[in-house]
């Protein structure tokens, strides 16, 4: 678990990225500056990550960019997120710099995925818990990820959550039954801004 310091200073981060690669003089390197001035030992340990892009206050969907396996240090992958969620989300157009103060920032940190076991596909709903668990789809040469919060701000079931992901991967919704399709799961510490460059919240806003 990250501390309320280090999740205050990771969002600082990951604002200050956006701001340096959304400036007219932006720098080439996307792990330039302010990232590698990350103070915390968290930092430096390789960690998977999302940074996710919200209106204010609507919450609406902007960006979200991530890396689902621990194969960058958390302050790397956590500033490359961030300029990728407010430039290269296919989804979206890019971010200009005047929308920025606009929109609030969540970070997600994930823990490692582990795939999900079960004889009969039935029983795969039941090893998920709505609300905790994020899920990875992947199968027929595509894949999917949605975070632990997708499903409840959606209202989803378990089953309806993992239709969700297989569509996420392009797959039909009823996909997650087949042998030939994997599906993981993984927790995520999930904090963002109580509003555009604020304070931590408490807890995190939810639409």
């Amino acid at each position: 678990m990250l501390s309320r310091e280090e999740r205050t200073e990771a969002l600082r981060l990951a604002r200050r990225a956006i701001d340096r690669a959304l400036a007219p003089t932006a720098e080439p390197d996307p792990d330039a500056g302010e990232g590698r001035e990350a103070s915390a030992e968290v930092f430096r340990e390789k960690r998977g990550v999302f940074v996710t892009l919200k209106h204010y206050p609507d919450d609406e969907l902007r960006g979200c960019i991530g890396y689902p396996l621990p194969v960058l240090p958390l302050v790397t992958a956590l500033t490359r997120a961030a300029v990728a969620a407010a430039t290269d989300d296919p989804r979206f157009r890019p971010i200009r710099a005047a929308e920025l103060p606009h929109l609030r920032i969540e970070v997600s940190v994930l823990t490692v995925p582990t795939q999900i076991h079960e004889s009969r596909p039935e029983a795969v709903p039941a090893s998920i818990v709505v609300g905790r668990d994020g899920l990875i789809v992947e199968g027929f040469g595509t894949s999917g990820l949605l975070l632990p919060q997708v499903a409840p701000e959606q209202g989803w079931t378990a089953e309806e959550f993992l239709a969700g992901t297989c569509e996420k991967a392009g797959l039909p919704r009823g996909a997650w039954r087949r042998p030939e399709v994997t599906i993981r799961r993984f927790e995520a510490e999930v904090f963002g801004e109580r509003s555009p460059g604020g304070e931590l919240a408490e807890e995190v806003p939810r639409a």
